[in-house]
């Protein structure tokens, strides 16, 4: 399920008073920490939409919300059940925010197999790489030099950030039997990590790599 983007009185009051627990993002278009978080809750959504409602609000556009709920800063983050604000988060704190959405919307993946969620992953688009962070906003260098060498080819992908789940994070270790961080799968299978892209790519196989030739 995708961020709802509020853009009206009546969307906030949708969202703060549904059944589910609403979480929303207080940002700012010109906040790069609020993307970061922003992305995070993109993933959170995949894993959780059936329980949790997520929404982002623009805070400058809507003084008078933001004001109600003490926003001095962006991003922060405020969790409602049923119009009434229960918990927030001030700042970038992508495991507070993935352990708060767990607490508060009673994980729908508990009851799924972690390797059934595995597969599920690794399979959602022909090039899907795992690492810390997102494309836009990687979260260590070797993810960050990862990224910038597959945008450069041109080959669509798919980002998942093992930050936001620990489950994922340590069961796809053990899955792939590979122990590190990025981690690049071409039509479900593991290629490798960082070192095996640019082994590829110096070797003038990277494209064909990825194209699962």
């Amino acid at each position: 399920m995708s961020i709802i983007a509020i853009k009206t009185v009546e969307d906030y009051e949708k969202i703060i008073g549904a059944n589910e627990v609403a979480v929303l993002l207080f940002s700012a278009d010109w906040a790069d920490q609020c993307k970061q978080v922003g992305d995070a809750m993109e993933d959170l959504g995949k894993m959780f939409g059936d329980k949790l409602r997520f929404g982002k609000i623009i805070a400058e556009d809507f003084p008078e919300i933001s004001m109600k709920h003490l926003i001095e800063a962006v991003p922060t983050v405020i969790f409602f059940k049923k119009g009434t604000a229960v918990d927030r988060i001030d700042g970038v704190n992508i495991a507070a925010l993935t352990t708060k959405c767990k607490n508060l919307g009673a994980t729908v993946t508990s009851d799924i197999p972690l390797e059934e969620r595995l597969k599920t992953l690794i399979n959602k688009a022909p090039l899907m790489i795992f690492m810390k962070g997102g494309r836009d906003a990687p979260r260590c260098g070797f993810s960050k030099q990862l990224i910038a060498i597959i945008t450069e080819t041109g080959f669509p992908y798919e980002t998942f950030d093992i930050l936001t789940d620990e489950e994922v994070r340590q069961g796809l270790k053990t899955y792939s039997d590979w122990p590190t961080y990025p981690q690049v799968y071409v039509k479900g299978e593991l290629v490798g990590g960082l070192d095996i892209i640019k082994e590829l790519q110096a070797n003038n196989e990277l494209e064909k790599t990825l194209r699962g030739e």
